[in-house]
């Protein structure tokens, strides 16, 4: 009885989107492995990475009115200033802007960084350049959200990247989320900006690891309550 719930444990539910795609692997290694069984084998494992590339795991969020979490998987490859994208409609003065690259062994499901209502959806299509150059932020596709929350207003910013072609927006304007609810998903390798409002501060480092919804990455300012979300 041990041995089945540790098994259980150890074993991370497949986001629904990612169905399609391991179906379509598996029949592809069934193809292979009649043809040429080593060719099978290469499949198995490539179909064995694609249901980990879709796992949906379930998250702890700390919950407190002056905490920003981590919207993605992946290791920071940006802090500094710069101006918001001009469709989500925050202004051409530079905000404070976090950016987390997420390679292609990352969880890619996206998860809000703060509670709030989504004020406003913007999709622009654009090139696929590799997610972890500045210039991705500009010229790549992409969907923004802009939240508004209790500190201000963030900008979210799903980016495409050299492997992605899909961006995946599971929330509609008006919808409220809450601290590390997930909001959509990005197929293969990318990158997620983040926008802060005036006041934050980034307490996370470049090339440090983030973990979404869990990775604190900036304050806001200070709230007594704090208390936990498994979701």
């Amino acid at each position: 009885m041990a041995v089945v719930q540790s098994i259980r444990a150890s074993l991370v539910p497949i986001h629904p989107m990612g169905y399609p795609f391991v179906g379509a692997f598996a029949l592809a290694t069934l193809a292979l492995w009649w043809l040429y069984a080593p060719l099978g084998w290469i499949a198995f494992m490539a179909t064995l990475w694609c249901a980990y590339f879709f796992r949906d795991p379930a998250r702890v969020t700390p919950i407190r009115g002056d905490l920003v979490v981590a919207p993605a998987d992946g290791r920071v490859c940006f802090v500094g200033h710069a101006p918001p994208p001009p469709d989500l409609g925050l202004g051409g003065a530079p905000m404070l802007k976090l950016s987390i690259f997420m390679n292609v062994f990352d969880c890619h499901v996206n998860r809000a960084p703060v509670e709030g209502r989504i004020a406003r959806i913007a999709y622009r299509p654009g090139l696929f350049l590799s997610a972890d150059l500045d210039k991705a932020s500009e010229d790549n596709e992409r969907n923004g959200l802009v939240i508004d929350a209790q500190a201000g207003r963030f900008g979210v910013v799903q980016i495409a990247g050299l492997v992605a072609r899909r961006i995946v927006c599971f929330t509609q304007e008006g919808a409220r989320l809450g601290a590390g609810d997930r909001f959509g998903l990005i197929r293969f390798g990318s990158r997620v900006d983040v926008y802060l409002p005036e006041g934050a501060s980034v307490i996370v480092g470049l090339d440090s690891r983030c973990v979404a919804g869990e990775t604190v990455i900036a304050l806001t300012g200070p709230d007594p309550q704090r208390h936990f979300s498994r979701g």
